[in-house]
C-alpha cells in the first residue's frame, strides 16, 4: 500500500467523519483538494472556517448567519398563525425548497428516545410551548418521520397542545411513480390510512 503524506491523511480522516462517506471516498474527495490552484483551496478553507460562525435562530432552531433566520425576520410569514414542527433543519429545507408552505419553523434538533438518552428535555419542546402562547399559534404541522420515535414525538406535542390548536400530520405512503409491487407493508398501511376522496 501506498504511503499518503500525513496532511492528506489528516484531511482524509476528517472525512470520513461525514455521513456516508467512506475510505475510497474521503480519498477521492481529498486528492480532487489537493489538485486545485491555491485561490480555490484557500477559498475552500475560508468557507469551512466560516461554518465556526454559524448561529442557531434563536425562535426556531434553524441554521442563520445572525440572532434571527431568514424565514423568522420575514414578517409576512412571523405574521402567520401555522408552525411546521420539523425533526432537524434538513427537514426545513426540504420543506422550503417544496415552494409549497409559508409558514413559520420549529426544529425540535431530533425525536424523544428514551434508548439513547433523549427526553423532553434534551430537544426543543419548552422554546415551543413558549412559542405557542407568544405566537398565539392556531395550527400546528407535525413534520416528523414515521418512525416509533416520531410518533411518540408526535403523541407527546398532541398531550401538551390546548384543545384550540388545529393539529395536523403531514400525510405518508405512496411515493410519486412509484409501484405497489414494490412497497413495504408499513408504507402500503400509510398510503391507506392517509387516502382521500376524489
Amino acid at each position: 500500500m501506498i504511503e499518503l503524506p500525513e496532511s492528506i491523511n489528516n484531511c482524509v480522516a476528517f472525512f470520513k467523519k461525514l455521513p456516508g462517506v467512506g475510505e475510497k471516498t474521503a480519498i477521492r474527495q481529498v486528492l480532487f483538494l489537493a489538485g486545485l490552484d491555491m485561490r480555490d483551496l484557500a477559498a475552500f478553507g475560508d468557507a469551512l472556517r466560516a461554518l465556526a460562525e454559524i448561529k442557531k435562530c434563536q425562535v426556531c432552531g434553524m441554521l442563520s448567519d445572525n440572532d434571527l433566520c431568514k424565514i423568522c425576520s420575514d414578517h409576512g410569514r412571523f405574521a402567520s398563525k401555522t408552525i411546521c414542527v420539523v425533526e432537524n433543519i434538513n427537514d426545513c429545507i426540504a420543506i422550503e425548497k417544496s415552494g409549497n408552505y409559508h409558514g413559520k419553523f420549529h426544529v425540535l434538533g431530533g425525536v424523544l428516545n428514551p434508548l439513547l438518552g433523549q427526553g423532553p428535555d434534551e430537544i426543543n419542546l419548552d422554546r415551543l410551548k413558549e412559542r405557542i402562547v407568544a405566537e398565539q399559534v392556531e395550527e400546528i404541522i407535525l413534520a416528523i418521520n414515521p418512525t416509533v420515535e416520531g410518533d411518540a414525538t408526535c403523541s407527546y406535542i398532541k398531550q401538551f397542545l390546548p384543545e384550540s390548536i388545529e393539529i395536523d400530520r403531514i400525510g405518508f405512503g405512496m411515493p410519486i411513480g412509484g409501484s405497489l409491487e414494490y412497497l413495504d407493508a408499513m408504507t402500503i398501511t400509510k398510503a391507506l390510512e392517509n387516502r382521500k376522496k376524489i
